[in-house]
């Protein structure tokens, strides 16, 4: 008798393994097949937010190792300019799409693929030759590019293009242009938009519906279903996309030069840039850089951390690093370590300076260095980095 329970067992046993086997390779592959068609599947209505941040985490490569990995130091720098290709030397973004990186330049959009650069211009079908800001959609694999004139969708290799008299574009000077799952966002000089991609329906927010000061909004940026907003003069403005609610972040002592009590909000009423990840909102000003983890705000300046300066231009974050933009050069920052990246004043030559609060740790020498201190947009992916700046643009490689 003991003998038969001890076999039904293990055959219930071996069965019921085999059923979880089956599971797991089925979850496994229905993951699988659903990132496989993260770009092609312009009917699928995510509203998973975590997904589709995943899915965006899944097409840069991105891996997460852990909070403590090493501050990654870029070195091997090459820098192009007109010269190399460009269309002009002045750059104000970038976006690495695969094997493509976009660079969005005062004359047109710059394509560098196979060692080679190619521009398109609004003969080509662009809204302005002014390209200010680039994001990929990783539903669609559409690039949308935010100009002086309008923005233009690239898609199966034609452009088409959105302004106030074709759509319900709240205004046609777009600083900011960001995809998140289905919509595509925007920040311009008459309010914030989204665009509904599916439905082709486009929602406008200003001061009249929105806690904004004003329409000038500079940057928008999206993550675990919120949206932020850069409002010139008027801080970071929050959306809720599933309750429709607002919630605005401002400086709350109102001083214009100096933050008179450390800590207590975002630093400065004049936001340029905001960036999401890993639970961090990241929120440049001209007057520093303030760190939020949903509870506490941090500030940070040049003359009490490793911030090379307060002017900053644009940030990204990529897991905890933090790509502070700036008018000296390109600092990075992961809540302990800060490196920056400058170039010589007489030659192209430069350094990484590492610092832990105000103390330098160390200064490598970087031979070239950045082709410009003057930076104003950058993308990283696996061990690359990207910069758009004033005078050419740089790409280099993790070193360590």
């Amino acid at each position: 008798m003991k003998k038969l329970i001890k076999k039904k067992l293990v055959r219930y046993t071996l069965l019921i393994v085999v059923i979880l086997g089956v599971t797991i390779i089925g979850v496994t592959l229905n993951r699988r097949s659903f990132a496989d068609q993260n770009v092609s599947g312009r009917d699928r209505d995510l509203t998973d937010f975590s997904t589709i941040e995943s899915l965006e985490k899944a097409r840069k490569g991105y891996n997460v190792k852990n909070g403590a990995e090493k501050m990654p130091v870029y070195g091997n720098w090459q820098n192009f300019y007109k010269k190399d290709g460009l269309p002009s030397d002045k750059a104000y973004t970038v976006r690495i799409n695969g094997d493509q990186v976009l660079v969005g330049t005062h004359d047109g959009l710059a394509v560098y693929e196979n060692g080679k650069w190619r521009t398109y211009t609004t003969e080509d079908g662009l809204a302005h030759n002014g390209v200010v800001s680039i994001d990929v959609s990783v539903l669609t694999g559409d690039v949308w590019l935010g100009t002086l004139g309008g923005l233009t969708r690239w898609s199966a290799g034609k452009f088409e293009t959105f302004d106030q008299f074709n759509s319900g574009m709240p205004n046609d000077l777009v600083y900011s242009v960001f995809c998140f799952g289905k919509d595509v966002w925007m920040a311009t000089g008459g309010g914030a938009g989204s665009y509904d991609s599916y439905t082709k329906k486009w929602e406008i927010f200003t001061e009249q519906n929105a806690p904004m000061h004003e329409p000038w909004t500079y940057s928008v940026s999206a993550g675990d279903g919120k949206v932020w907003i850069a409002c010139w003069g008027g801080g970071v403005v929050e959306y809720n996309i599933e309750t429709k609610q607002f919630r605005d972040y401002n400086d709350p002592d109102g001083f214009m030069e100096i933050d008179l009590d450390p800590d207590d909000g975002v630093i400065h009423a004049i936001t340029t840039a905001t960036y999401y990840a890993e639970g961090i909102l990241w929120v440049a000003t001209y007057f520093g850089l303030s760190r939020y983890d949903g509870r506490n705000w941090k500030g940070y300046f040049d003359h009490d951390c490793g911030l090379i300066s307060n002017f900053i231009n644009f940030v990204r974050a990529e897991g905890p690093v933090a790509f502070i933009c700036t008018d000296l050069g390109l600092s990075t920052f992961n809540s302990d370590t800060w490196i920056t990246y400058k170039r010589n004043d007489n030659n192209e030559d430069g350094k990484a300076i590492v610092m832990k609060g105000t103390e330098v740790i160390k200064e490598i020498p970087l031979s070239p260095s950045i082709s410009h201190n003057f930076v104003i947009g950058v993308d990283v992916e696996d061990d690359v980095i990207w910069l758009a700046t004033s005078k050419g643009v740089s790409r280099g490689e993790r070193i360590n």
